[in-house]
């Protein structure tokens, strides 16, 4: 399986969001890096689901820095649809849409906006999903990707305090909106 090192479209989206992100720009990347490669690892890697990963990745939790808040999806939504316009990609906004909304669902996204490029293979927004769990679980669940694979992914692109930042903003969130701690989880 391949591992992406640098992937330009991602990097540049992180490096104009550099200012916000601050000191969590490195763990940051690094957190998209994973969850890149891991969405990867289960598709076919066109050039254009290569550049969708990327976009999707680079925003799917960039709203808990741009917007400051711990309910982030509505405002990373925004700056993914915003960015697809001003490079006239507005017919990805669907399907990226979904991928941003929908990967900290539970269940398995069986409509994810778009075709799958092959046959029998789940929507791009159901291997994001899946992605993101197998990072944000610490590498306990897999989905089946190998795990030589999850670790020489995480041993290039290590954790950086991501998660012990995660669980920080978490126990913030829980201490201030007690009957909204998770506002980002799905069904």
């Amino acid at each position: 399986m391949q591992i992406y090192d640098q992937v330009t479209l991602l990097d540049e989206i992180l490096g104009s969001h550099r200012a916000a992100l601050g000191c969590d720009y490195e763990p940051y990347r690094h957190h998209c890096y994973r969850v890149l490669n891991f969405t990867l690892a289960q598709c076919e890697n066109t050039a254009d689901t290569v550049s969708k990963v990327a976009i999707a990745t680079a925003f799917h939790d960039l709203g808990i820095w741009t917007a400051r808040t711990f309910d982030y999806l509505p405002p990373s939504r925004r700056l993914a649809r915003d960015y697809l316009d001003s490079i006239a990609r507005s017919a990805w906004q669907a399907e990226i849409d979904i991928m941003i909304a929908q990967h900290h669902r539970m269940r398995r996204i069986r409509d994810g906006g778009a075709e799958p490029a092959r046959p029998g293979e789940p929507p791009l927004a159901e291997l994001f999903r899946r992605a993101d769990w197998i990072d944000v679980s610490l590498r306990w669940l897999t989905f089946d990707l190998p795990r030589d694979f999850i670790n020489e992914v995480c041993d290039r692109f290590p954790d950086e305090g991501f998660h012990t930042r995660l669980m920080q903003m978490t126990l913030r969130r829980m201490a201030t909106h007690p009957f909204s701690p998770l506002p980002m989880m799905r069904l």
